[in-house]
């Protein structure tokens, strides 16, 4: 959806919850478990948050608490929504002088004891997104070398409308992911 003008807190929960009723934009819903699909373009993206239990413990928090959005330009709607399949959120973008406002919904997650322990989720694109695909946020612990990552697996193909500004929307995709990586770092260092 887009706007001239930021969406009022009111418009933005009539959004979501149209969106909640509504089915995933793509076929291939847990596409993220398993390799990508030709269709659509893969962005993979990993930083090392520092080593240790008490690190992985503050990126698992950092995680469940919505932080991999915390960037000035942009508003995860709303940070206090649960971590299960089916909650629907929404991401409220401010660029070129509008306003952008994109669904999305919890596929899965990911509670992966073992050697290389995994914590985290995928969410998928909803009608309402310029986008069209899933996106996976994991952060894992290596009992070998204590090490900590962070971990972005995204799979999407631009809608018609995207598609007329596909530079701008990739290059708004690896901002993304950086100030993303940035914001985790942040989180798991506190």
């Amino acid at each position: 959806m887009f706007c001239l003008s930021k969406p009022s807190r009111d418009s933005i929960d009539k959004f979501i919850a149209r969106q909640q009723s509504k089915e995933f934009s793509y076929p291939e819903v847990g596409m993220s478990q398993q390799p990508a699909p030709s269709s659509y373009t893969l962005d993979h993206n990993r930083i090392r948050l520092g080593e240790g239990l008490k690190t992985f413990d503050r990126a698992r928090r950092a995680i469940s608490q919505w932080k991999m959005f915390d960037m000035p330009w942009l508003d995860l709607c709303w940070p206090e929504a649960r971590i299960e399949p089916g909650s629907t959120v929404a991401v409220l973008i401010s660029h070129l002088g509008f306003w952008s406002l994109n669904a999305s919904r919890i596929v899965y997650v990911i509670n992966e004891p073992g050697p290389t322990e995994k914590h985290g989720f995928a969410y998928g694109t909803l009608p309402g997104h310029a986008e069209v695909g899933e996106e996976r946020f994991t952060v894992e612990f290596d009992s070998a070398d204590q090490s900590v990552w962070y971990d972005i697996y995204a799979l999407s193909r631009p809608t018609a409308l995207a598609r007329l500004a596909y530079p701008f929307t990739r290059s708004l995709q690896r901002r993304f992911a950086r100030d993303s990586k940035a914001a985790m770092l942040r989180a798991a260092q506190l």
